[in-house]
């Protein structure tokens, strides 16, 4: 339970550590991504007005959304919905994930679909 504890508080100080640094606002809202087991979740958020401006997930594109090839599809359906509300330029928040796998896939997809970083 100890070991629990410890990498429960040292995942939290990555996340805090990463989001200090980022904070999002109208001209240039923050993307944040959230990676479950199963899921991926994005969203981009206006922290000066605290909402979440669009969002888009695998819940949302197929059953199991666990692969490189399903974040790169949310990622594509994010930036569309991010240009429907005219948002070019963004921030992106990878949480207490490392740029890597399903992160960086997502990441690449949205940059390839016209949203920069």
């Amino acid at each position: 339970m100890n070991r629990e504890k410890k990498i429960q508080k040292q995942r939290q100080r990555r996340t805090w550590r990463v989001r200090n640094r980022l904070r999002g606002d109208a001209e240039r809202p923050r993307l944040s991504v959230f990676r479950s087991h199963c899921h991926v979740y994005a969203q981009i958020i206006d922290d000066e007005a605290g909402h979440t401006l669009c969002s888009a997930s695998t819940r949302e594109l197929a059953k199991y959304g666990g692969t490189v090839e399903d974040a790169k599809k949310v990622g594509a359906a994010l930036a569309e919905k991010a240009a429907a509300l005219q948002i070019k330029q963004i921030r992106f928040d990878r949480g207490p994930y490392a740029y890597h796998g399903r992160v960086r896939a997502l990441a690449d997809a949205a940059r390839e679909k016209g949203l920069e970083f």
